[in-house]
């Protein structure tokens, strides 16, 4: 599935769209490395608990990915999740994150003081 540039070929249908999309896709970060690694996978498996088709809860999800970046990285972490949004906000250096996950579910984790 790609195209004469080597371009990956978008499908057509969601569904075809959604299995192709099932890699978390970092949007912006500056976050370390290390930092980033870990907070994908928490963000990932939190989208993948509640925020499936017919399973839709993106505030536990919120809910689940602060709880546990305030705990493994220490607080005030501030996390929106969810479609179709659009933000603005002022975070510290190397503490942002704003990832795609599942192809239509976008996360934003920010720390602030």
């Amino acid at each position: 599935m790609t195209t004469e540039g080597g371009l990956a070929e978008i499908p057509a249908d969601r569904e075809a769209f959604l299995k192709l999309a099932q890699y978390p896709l970092i949007k912006h970060t500056d976050m370390e490395s290390e930092m980033r690694q870990e907070a994908v996978e928490i963000c990932a498996g939190a989208v993948e608990k509640y925020c499936q088709p017919g399973v839709e809860d993106a505030e536990k999800a919120s809910q689940l990915i602060k709880e546990s970046m305030d705990k493994k990285f220490g607080a005030p972490w501030n996390v929106v999740t969810g479609s179709y949004y659009s933000f603005e906000i002022t975070a510290e250096v190397k503490h942002l994150l704003y990832v795609f996950i599942g192809g239509a579910t976008a996360v934003v984790v920010w720390k602030s003081q």
